[in-house]
């Protein structure tokens, strides 16, 4: 998955699509702008919302009312899944990808062009039902909701009741390190990208994320600061501590930083936990295990904590269908498939005893209660959120 928190003021996201820009296009990736999956086959054309539809949809758990048209992050789910999902429902699924939270929302916000599930980040949640795209779930025919962790059952910041979606996967933003040129004995702070001291030993050897929430957020976690600030002046100086940042990154990379690190472009990669952890997987063979080489961490100041979501469109062509599949991974097996195969740590209480022990036992996948406390989700700041993204390009010059 490559989440790539491309935080844009929402009313500016919102006046693109309702100018008639249905691509979302963020200017960093556009792989989910045409309106056809791999397949190229084009999903087929939504109905007219209804009021039924607002309130809700008339389903029973199992029940599928055509084909599925899957709309999720790229390399996000184990295609095994796919087809075990279509063999015991008996329907086809249709996947397309999108490359951030923003390119989604635009695309299906001006005219849903047929997807029936989707799966936004947390906050973008949140923005999703307020302009009444999400379908309310009908419980009933979701029986493995039973299954969620308690804290991911109800009240999460985004939809407090689970309303109108379920966790999907979670995990954290941290840094990435080549232990064979960082060293074992490292100071694991944010000042290994934004001490001028630490940081000029890799000059030319680190990435950051090309997303203003999530690197904005890094530096006001150095500074002690909440990533979710809406003071000016902190804001200001987690600019500065970024521009002067800048001389010594080779790229601001959201798309493939964890191929940077494992390819020996960069030393220090700013990211995201399950990415680098199938890319260290990756790059292990018979004869070499890059986890003795590659090391990922949440620094010491904290970081961002994140939930993707199941939810269904309001106007989704086949809302039982959808019922249908979050209700299969949500089932114990099913859910452990999905971590073990992507490594980012699952919402699925009932998946941990099938979940690989060296992902479940890794603190890095499922950090301790001590460095949970440390982390924050990343909250829609409303009419503030501009800011962000004006010094974010101040400070990348």
């Amino acid at each position: 998955m490559k989440r790539m928190l491309l935080a844009l003021l929402v009313a500016v996201t919102l006046l693109a699509a309702a100018c008639g820009d249905s691509s979302g296009s963020s200017g960093t990736q556009t792989g989910a702008e045409t309106g056809a999956g791999d397949s190229g086959t084009e999903a087929p054309a939504s109905p007219e919302p209804t009021e039924a539809m607002a309130a809700g949809a008339q389903c029973t758990p199992g029940q599928t009312d055509g084909d599925l048209n899957l709309y999720n992050w790229s390399e996000y789910i184990d295609p095994e899944l796919i087809t075990k999902f279509e063999d015991q429902l008996g329907v086809k699924v249709t996947e397309d990808f999108f490359p951030s939270n923003e390119d989604m929302f635009a695309r299906v916000s001006n005219g849903n062009p047929g997807f029936d599930v989707v799966v936004p980040s947390d906050y973008m949640v949140a923005i999703m039902i307020e302009e009444n795209l999400l379908l309310p779930l009908t419980r009933d025919a979701i029986p493995n909701l039973g299954n969620l962790a308690p804290e991911f059952r109800s009240g999460l910041p985004f939809d407090p009741e689970g309303a109108y979606s379920v966790a999907y996967q979670w995990g954290t933003t941290g840094i990435g390190v080549n232990l064979d040129n960082v060293g074992e004995d490292f100071d694991e702070s944010w000042g290994l990208i934004f001490d001028p001291e630490m940081a000029s030993q890799f000059k030319g050897k680190i990435s950051l994320l090309d997303d203003p929430r999530e690197t904005m957020g890094a530096a006001l976690k150095y500074l002690g600061y909440s990533l979710n600030t809406t003071n000016l002046d902190e804001l200001a100086e987690a600019r500065d501590v970024l521009a002067a940042a800048v001389d010594n990154v080779a790229a601001f990379d959201s798309d493939q930083f964890e191929d940077l690190l494992v390819g020996g472009e960069v030393d220090i990669a700013h990211g995201y936990s399950g990415d680098f952890f199938a890319a260290f997987d990756g790059a292990s063979t018979d004869d070499y295990d890059a986890y003795e080489h590659f090391y990922y961490f949440v620094p010491k100041e904290g970081g961002t904590r994140w939930v993707d979501n199941m939810a269904i469109l309001a106007d989704a062509p086949h809302p039982c269908t959808a019922h249908a599949f979050i209700n299969f991974i949500l089932d114990a097996e099913n859910g452990a498939a999905l971590t073990n195969f992507n490594f980012y740590a699952s919402p699925n209480q009932a998946a941990e005893e099938f979940i690989d022990p060296e992902i479940l036992e890794d603190p890095s996948i499922y950090p301790t209660p001590e460095t949970l406390a440390k982390l924050e989700f990343i909250e829609d700041t409303g009419d503030f959120e501009i800011n962000y993204q004006d010094y974010f390009t101040q400070a990348k010059g």
